[in-house]
């Protein structure tokens, strides 16, 4: 009851203020260049790295990306910009 009420101000004072969804609700941005580049800002933390797969924790759920040739080019406490050959972005609720 109390996260549907959280949620709905949320949602209200977003709105009202005009602020964007990801800043106040705390989602994560993703911004993709092609399949070339991936940058992902507001994640919670790697979980898994290789140069076929990269997994981050979010604050409901995980963010996959498959693909090949990964190499990460930038990684910051809230931020990571993924480069290769990206072939699919999937949203793993928990």
């Amino acid at each position: 009851m109390a996260k549907k009420w959280r949620r709905r101000v949320a949602n209200w004072i977003t709105r009202t203020i005009e602020l964007p969804p990801d800043v106040m609700m705390d989602l994560p941005r993703i911004t993709m260049v092609g399949q070339l580049h991936i940058y992902i800002e507001n994640h919670r933390g790697l979980l898994a790295f290789s140069d076929t797969e990269l997994r981050l924790l979010l604050k409901q759920g995980q963010l996959q990306i498959k693909g090949s040739q990964f190499v990460i080019k930038t990684i910051l406490p809230e931020e990571i910009m993924l480069e290769g050959r990206i072939e699919q972005v999937t949203y793993l609720e928990s």
